[in-house]
């Protein structure tokens, strides 16, 4: 059979992540036979799991939190018991009192700072690296840097693993699957300690095992999962009815309903009201997780609370469904999930991410109907993607995202991550960090977001810093046969040939169409 390299590119990075460097032989593996390279992982469902050493599950993370967040709540108590009573004595007034109001000022503004780490760490350490672009010298003398405490090991634990599971994989195809359903069904580790903790785990149990199965089921475990509970402060819904509406004088919390019919299932126009909206959100009142007492359950697992349900039937989009507790709400998502709308929604958005931002209206009515005669498999909608002429003929016009340009640059230096600190830091600068979207909607799939001016200059310095880095010890030349041997343009061929260095030469191949595009 004969080679078809272009191909190949199309392969690896519309559908993966670009091809690996070393002896990988990824571009000419996929040459051979494109389409069957891409489908091959969708042959080895087992593949999409991740387990790691010290990966622990969301109640036994639930746990680990509520733990460390007693610990420091009695060494705030214990140094606040420590603190001599005396009232100390009132500092001289001064002329520029106005404008200097406390003495330690430079003091409290570091206390304040070492809060806001902790609120919000940034998960990595401050040291330069690879991902990310020359910084100002750091002062001369700067405090000792504290000890991870057990959320942020958690989270950079989390993020290696995924990294690596990313630089390791073959093609890749699995992987951006499961970035762009992790995407779809969003939660922010910025919401706070427990959704900073769960992030990984969120994605390892509710995303990962249902990518190549039903999207029912993914739908499922994702509402049910404790950490989009929170994230949409579904815990704090009560139906206006229930016992504990009457006993508390406080009612629905619509954030998750809404977010499932607009985001999850039906798209904006899928044909629901906000009377939907009420209702669903009444269906599942009582949909929660274990707190740190473990009244209702092991701490940090879901349980559905009974006494915060909506009693009674409730009517969804004209359909009735009766009063059976967590089944109720059950039978409203299973058809959620079977909606026209959400067919059309589903199969909408995976073009856009897969092929172009103006999805071919052909390609998205065909998945749009294997999606709804196969009862929403998500492995059939991957396959008949990948056996579409469309998804093949399309340019690599796609901007890569910035987890995406990090993660190809790494596999075509052949460079697995043993520290997540500089990948961290890279998606910060870009304005793409780890599990932290703006909103409940995900990060943009669009080249309008990814391609601005501001962004291709960041990238640009990150690429400038990794030449700089290791840029000595590789030829560029060899790298672009790595990546797209003679599928690379004749321009890009020749901007990598003229370079002042080999620095320069690595810098320019990192920014160029076949690592940006896909």
């Amino acid at each position: 059979m004969a080679r078809d390299t272009q191909a190949a590119l199309v392969a690896l990075n519309r559908f993966g992540f670009g091809a690996r460097g070393g002896a990988s032989g990824d571009l000419i593996n996929a040459a051979s036979d494109p389409r069957g390279f891409v489908k091959a992982e969708l042959a080895r469902p087992n593949g999409v799991l991740l387990e790691a050493p010290g990966l622990q599950s969301t109640p036994q993370l639930g746990q680990a939190v509520f733990a460390y967040q007693d610990q420091v709540k009695q060494a705030r108590e214990a140094a606040k018991a420590a603190t001599p009573a005396e009232t100390p004595p009132a500092a001289p007034i001064e002329r520029n009192a106005g404008l200097r109001r406390n003495p330690s000022l430079n003091a409290a503004a570091t206390e304040i700072a070492g809060q806001m780490a902790d609120a919000k760490p940034v998960d990595n350490a401050a040291k330069p690296d690879a991902m990310q672009p020359n910084a100002a010298a750091p002062p001369a003398v700067k405090p000792a840097p504290q000890p991870l405490n057990v959320i942020q090991k958690t989270f950079r634990a989390e993020a290696l693993a995924r990294l690596q599971r990313a630089t390791l994989a073959e093609c890749g195809f699995t992987e951006r699957l499961v970035a762009f359903w992790s995407n779809h069904f969003c939660i922010s580790a910025s919401k706070g300690e427990l959704a900073r903790i769960w992030a990984g785990a969120f994605e390892r149990e509710a995303i990962r095992p249902h990518v190549l199965g039903r999207f029912a089921d993914m739908l499922r475990a994702v509402e049910q999962h404790p950490a989009m509970l929170f994230f949409l402060d579904n815990q704090q819904s009560l139906g206006p009815d229930s016992r504990a509406g009457q006993n508390r004088k406080r009612g629905l919390n619509e954030n998750l309903a809404r977010e499932i019919m607009e985001l999850h299932t039906l798209g904006v126009g899928g044909g629901y009201t906000q009377g939907d909206v009420t209702s669903l959100a009444r269906i599942i009142t009582g949909w929660t997780f274990a707190g740190r007492q473990g009244q209702l359950g092991s701490p940090g697992s879901f349980v559905f609370n009974v006494n915060a349900h909506q009693p009674g039937p409730q009517v969804l989009l004209g359909r009735s469904y009766e009063a059976t507790g967590l089944a109720q709400g059950e039978a409203a998502l299973a058809d959620l999930a079977r909606h026209p709308s959400t067919a059309n929604f589903i199969a909408t958005k995976f073009v856009r991410h897969f092929v172009a931002d103006d999805p071919p209206p052909a390609l998205v009515a065909r998945l749009r109907d294997v999606f709804g005669k196969s009862d929403g498999d998500l492995k059939a909608l991957a396959m008949a993607l990948v056996d579409s002429d469309e998804a093949w003929r399309a340019p690599l016009t796609k901007m890569r995202s910035p987890y995406d340009f990090l993660v190809a640059s790494g596999r075509l230096l052949a460079q697995v991550p043993e520290d997540p600190s500089r990948y961290l830091n890279g998606l910060n600068l870009l304005g793409q960090p780890l599990w932290s979207p703006p909103g409940p909607n995900g990060f943009p799939d669009t080249n309008a977001a990814w391609a601005a001016p501001e962004g291709i200059k960041l990238r640009l310095d990150i690429a400038a810093q990794i030449g700089a880095r290791i840029g000595n010890n590789i030829d560029p030349l060899d790298l672009l046969e790595f990546a797209a041997a003679d599928a690379a343009s004749t321009e890009t061929r020749r901007t990598i040939e003229r370079a002042e260095s080999r620095q320069q030469a690595l810098a320019l191949l990192l920014m160029s169409p076949e690592m940006q595009r896909r």
